[in-house]
């Protein structure tokens, strides 16, 4: 198999990041596709009491292991399996078990902060940054966290505005000025979503890398 095309995906929590990179997998239908989530990169902190992990800033850059993540990046572009890590979003803990995944032509690395990490851009061969309206991206982050994740609205309101919001202003917005490419909407920005088809396809039919 030849090297896979890497693309990054960076943009602030709930800017429509999931929603693109789930087109982008069905557009490429020919093509085998992964995803893998920075969120499942959080350092293991089980070391802690609950409610100290509970406290933790997981917007910063600090909170992942990007060391994990980077060595089963460069794991998969040499055409080896990996098993990922499961993280409790609940638990705020990393579980035992773990994800196979298998190499594929298309990776596809998605996360508020993996465009601020210079080791992590320099795999890439797409860099993308989704952009939204903040009160669009704050509603969007409510309703994955009270629904999926067992938070209640004041908790999540808080955790927002004490680091959340903090935190992409000082690291992920900045992150943007790397992205090869800014999408407004998300997902539902067709003319972005065929721009970036093209670029994919264009890669695997060339092997042409930056």
């Amino acid at each position: 198999m030849a090297r896979p095309v890497v693309i990054g995906m960076a943009g602030g929590t709930g800017s429509g990041k999931t929603t693109l990179a789930a087109r982008i997998a069905e557009s490429l239908a020919e093509q085998d596709v992964v995803g893998i989530n920075h969120d499942a990169y959080y350092l293991d902190r089980s070391d802690l009491p609950a409610e100290e992990r509970a406290a933790l800033n997981y917007d910063h850059p600090a909170a992942f292991d990007n060391a994990l993540l980077i060595a089963h990046l460069d794991r998969l572009l040499e055409g080896e399996r990996v098993d990922r890590p499961v993280y409790s979003f609940v638990e705020h803990e990393r579980l035992s078990e773990t994800v196979r995944v298998e190499p594929c032509p298309v990776i596809l690395l998605e996360g508020i902060l993996v465009l601020e990490n210079g080791e992590l851009r320099r795999r890439m061969d797409i860099r993308i940054f989704v952009d939204c309206d903040e009160d669009e991206r704050l509603i969007r982050r409510l309703r994955r966290d009270v629904r999926e994740r067992g938070r209640t609205i004041p908790a999540v309101i808080d955790q927002y505005l004490s680091t959340v919001k903090p935190m992409h202003q000082q690291f992920v917005e900045p992150s943007k000025r790397y992205a090869d490419l800014i999408v407004p909407r998300g997902g539902h920005n067709r003319v972005a979503l065929e721009m970036i088809l093209a670029r994919i396809r264009d890669i695997l039919s060339r092997g042409t890398r930056r």
